[in-house]
Parts: structure tokens; sequence; C-alpha cells
């Protein structure tokens, strides 16, 4: 008898913790090649996303994959990203979520020689936003 995983429902438990308490979700997705979402706003071989509903559309969180439809550069994307690629989930305003092991072995088996070096800045740890980063940018200026 096989157990399932965790990580769904544990994804699902932190986002809908995020909506209740009117904080904005955002998800932390580790990259490879075969991943298709928008290179250019990869950092560290990641890429972070807000699933807010304010966001995204046709949000689908099920036991293998996120998916939904966000803008990039005002062009529609529909985005499905196996939960072995989810490094962690988090609520933006308070920093506070759950950041996944790195050790998936889907995601290891989808490596290639190409991509090797990419693949080794991958296992950077998730990153949040500081609290500095969220004060004003705004100056008083008489």
């Amino acid at each position: 008898m096989s157990t399932n995983s965790t990580k769904p429902y544990l994804i699902r438990s932190i986002y809908d913790w995020c909506i209740d308490s009117s904080f904005t979700p955002y998800v932390s997705v580790k990259t490879y090649l075969d991943l298709d979402i928008p290179i250019e706003y990869i950092n560290n071989g990641e890429i972070v996303f807000n699933i807010s509903a304010k966001a995204v559309h046709e949000l689908i969180i099920n036991n293998d994959s996120i998916s939904f439809i966000a803008r990039f550069n005002g062009v529609s994307r529909k985005l499905e990203i196996p939960l072995a690629a989810v490094k962690g989930i988090f609520a933006k305003e308070v920093n506070q979520g759950i950041a996944f092991s790195s050790d998936n072995k889907e995601v290891e088996n989808q490596r290639t020689p190409d991509n090797e070096q990419q693949n080794s800045t991958i296992q950077n740890s998730l990153t949040y936003q500081t609290k500095k980063s969220l004060r004003s940018n705004l100056r008083i200026i008489k």
C-alpha cells in the first residue's frame, strides 16, 4: 500500500491560510529545461509566482501539479508546474510559509548534461523577501 505525498495538501493548506488571512500567496519553483515557464523571470535557477486570485486565473492545485493562467508582459500564458518542481509556498507580507526539501527525485531525473551548470545553481535555498524590502520607496520632498 503506497502513501500519498503530503506536499499537495501542505501547498493547498498554506494557500488557504494566505487567502483567509488576506495575505498574498507566492510559490517558488525550481527551474529546469523542460519546464515551460517565462525564462526572462528566472533568477538563480528559480522563479517565484504570485498565485493570488488577483494575479492568476483558473488556479488548480491537484496532487500532481499547480496550473493557472497568468499574464507576462501583457501576454496570457497557461502554466502547468509539476509539484516536484515546487520549492515552497509563502505569504509575501509576513514571510511565513513552508519550504520543501530539494531532494526531489522527479526533478533530478529530468536533468540533462546540457543544463548541469544551471541545475547546480538551482540548489540555492528558498529566499523570502526581507522586511526591509517591504518598506516604501517613497520620500517626502518639501
